[in-house]
């Protein structure tokens, strides 16, 4: 299918049999997709087949803020302007900050001097500002070199390609997080849905495992 995102651009996105579709919550299948749906999509890259995969499709959402993901590629503070490159496509998103930018750090306050090239960010846009370009949040994921632990559920599972999504528990946030299946002794146990702790570090462009544990007290 082809959706129309942030700044005016289109984007394809395949789904198949895997991609796990809802219709106001319930789990439904892609005849209900309709043309001019307003829809809400937690992708990945398909390294393999060069295309950008659906994991889950969510139809019969409010209008949300309009948001973008990726990692700050130049930043001008003198004039509060920051490229991001997209998370998916790695297109150049650029955007203003002004007075009524909120920014936070994980969930610390933070200021424009925290920002720094090379950090991953989450930014929100209100409908009405969108078309501006003008952030009304900016969240300072990760910064590289530096160690998470998150706790959740996986959503996504490809043992073979050592590739996992988590639901974060803390903060709702779906993680994607590499991983060496030789040295994770888990890897028998994981599937979707199943509860982990996962030790992970940022490297500049992905989240690396350091340790995967199955949470047995959710069990």
């Amino acid at each position: 299918m082809t959706i129309a995102v942030f700044a005016g651009n289109r984007w394809k996105i395949a789904f198949d049999e895997r991609t796990h579709i809802f219709l106001n919550g319930a789990e439904t299948t892609q005849l209900a997709i309709k043309k001019g749906e307003r829809v809400y999509v937690d992708t990945m890259l398909d390294h393999q087949k060069h295309e950008v995969f659906a994991r889950n499709i969510r139809l019969g959402l409010p209008i949300p803020s309009a948001d973008a993901d990726g990692q700050i590629a130049d930043l001008d503070e003198s004039r509060g302007a920051v490229t991001l490159r997209d998370q998916i496509n790695s297109a150049p998103i650029r955007f203003s900050i002004d007075s009524t930018t909120r920014i936070v750090y994980g969930t610390n306050p933070a200021s424009l001097h925290d920002l720094k090239p090379g950090s991953l960010i989450h930014v929100r846009f209100s409908p009405q500002q969108s078309n501006r370009g003008v952030a009304r949040e900016i969240t300072v994921l990760a910064t590289p070199g530096s160690a998470f632990t998150y706790v959740g559920k996986i959503t996504y599972l490809d043992i073979h390609r050592g590739l996992l999504a988590l639901q974060n528990d803390l903060d709702q946030k779906n993680y994607e997080i590499r991983f060496d299946p030789s040295h994770t002794q888990a890897r028998g146990d994981l599937a979707v849905g199943s509860e982990v702790r996962v030790v992970a570090v940022f490297e500049g462009s992905r989240y690396t495992a350091q340790s995967i544990t199955l949470n047995k007290a959710a069990e």
